[in-house]
């Protein structure tokens, strides 16, 4: 599978193609039509807000997330996506990288007005510096990447500009230990037709 080293530091880096068609496609339109997908509110600055994509949090029964002023239960694993998992982990031990990961945000986007704002998945129950990995199937649109302040690259002002990673279907992006302690990043809107599927893996930690 080849592999694009986005960043050196902290580890970024991109896996194409994943699975392989048809497995890819097959495996798009199963999540499409099977999953519970849900549209809830957050609340920001003091009042709630319906979120402008639709999204399913699974995982194993412990894995409860908190994310702006919500709690959110797991799904179980849809047999599929519990597929999928094993794997992302088997592509990232053939890179050495040795992972586990007891949940996963999935998050659908109708098209490309539906968006995710900047933030980092720094949350407590994710750990100091945790390896997410995130998969995408469907339109290929870039994730902006930007530096939080005060820890961008010094000397360099092209290395300290935002960026964009662009995510083709069937792709596997790596945020490695530090990348959301020294990064944020948003999936903006953009005139890109097509459903898209995100899959972010993750470990949640017993609060």
């Amino acid at each position: 599978m080849p592999t694009e080293i986005l960043l050196p530091d902290p580890p970024l880096w991109l896996t194409a193609p994943l699975m392989g068609e048809p497995d890819a496609k097959r495996l798009l339109a199963t999540l499409e039509a099977e999953l519970p997908w849900q549209r809830p509110s957050l609340r920001l600055y003091g009042r709630e807000h319906p979120i402008p994509r639709t999204q399913v949090w699974m995982g194993d029964p412990a894995a409860r997330y908190r994310y702006s002023g919500r709690d959110f239960a797991p799904d179980p694993w849809h047999p599929a996506v519990a597929d999928l998992r094993e794997r992302v982990i088997a592509a990232l031990a053939a890179q050495g990288v040795v992972a586990c990961f007891n949940s996963v945000l999935l998050n659908r986007y109708a098209g490309g007005g539906e968006r995710m704002g900047w933030h980092s998945d720094d949350e407590p129950e994710l750990g100091p510096d945790p390896l997410i990995a995130a998969v995408t199937l469907g339109a290929e649109r870039p994730l902006r990447f930007r530096w939080k302040p005060g820890v961008a690259p010094a000397g360099d002002a092209g290395a300290a500009a935002p960026f964009n990673a662009w995510l083709p279907h069937d792709s596997l992006l790596v945020m490695g230990p530090g990348t959301q302690r020294w990064l944020q990043h948003a999936l903006l809107p953009r005139r890109i037709p097509g459903l898209r599927l995100s899959l972010t893996f993750r470990w949640i930690h017993d609060r």
